[in-house]
């Protein structure tokens, strides 16, 4: 008996299973990508999600807790150090530079308190270690001396904590933490302007400070290796002639906004 040849259009080889192979070959390019991307870790989302926890004012990220904790610790140790300068400030620009300090700080505090009650957030209630230090040394100062060190320490602490201001404005999803962030970017550079016009900031000296992300500086900082520099201070030790810049007026305090 010869062999039954064989029966044309069966088979995977057949239209039928040329159609039927190519659905199922496109189905799984779609699934796979979906498979590897669900189990990879590391990812921008990821990173942004890791400590993220949902609130009834959008999520609240780990920046967003860092955020708000430093607005408290700021106003912990400034808001003293703004009543000090008004006593112990040996020029009216400092006097004034310690008015802003009191009521921008003042405010902000209110806010703040305010914030981390709507999102269950505990707050400090004391400076850093290296905040009461700088305290203690603004305590110690006297005259021309204590104005010098004043006007450094808070702008520089100032120009650090405005950068983290900047990148919690434009990242956060929660609105308590936008709102926050406003006002402390307009706080922070009322505080930033007030300082400078003291004349006293050290600009080379806050510039190195700021790339080696250093503390403020206590002594004049040392001049980078290199050609040799005029050593005369950037920064007059005897008091600044009369002023000629203008001084912007005190903020007044503004009545608590209820966020949402």
């Amino acid at each position: 008996m010869r062999p039954r040849p064989p029966i044309n259009g069966r088979g995977i080889f057949s239209g039928t299973g040329l159609i039927i192979t190519g659905l199922t070959a496109t189905l799984l390019a779609m699934i796979f990508p979906i498979w590897s991307y669900a189990d990879r870790s590391g990812t921008g989302l990821d990173v942004l999600n890791a400590e993220t926890v949902s609130t009834g004012y959008g999520p609240l990220s780990a920046l967003d807790r860092d955020f708000i904790t430093k607005v408290r610790l700021a106003g912990l140790w400034e808001l003293p150090a703004g009543r000090q300068a008004q006593q112990k400030g040996a020029t009216p620009a400092v006097r004034t530079a310690g008015q802003h300090l009191i009521e921008g700080h003042a405010f902000l505090d209110e806010r703040v308190r305010d914030v981390a009650a709507k999102l269950s957030l505990q707050l400090p209630n004391e400076p850093t270690e290296q905040q009461q230090e700088w305290l203690a040394t603004l305590n110690s100062a006297q005259g021309v001396e204590y104005d010098r060190q004043f006007a450094n320490i808070l702008r520089l602490a100032h120009g650090k904590v405005f950068s983290v201001v900047a990148q919690v404005r434009a990242g956060t999803r929660n609105s308590l933490v936008r709102k926050l962030a406003d006002d402390a970017n307009t706080t922070v550079l009322d505080h930033i302007t007030v300082l400078e016009a003291t004349g006293y900031v050290d600009f080379d000296a806050l510039a190195r400070d700021m790339v080696a992300d250093s503390t403020p500086p206590l002594t004049p900082a040392p001049a980078p290796p290199g050609p040799t520099v005029d050593p005369t201070p950037a920064v007059p030790m005897t008091p600044p002639p009369t002023p000629t810049y203008t001084l912007p007026p005190a903020a007044t305090s503004r009545p608590l906004e209820s966020a949402g």
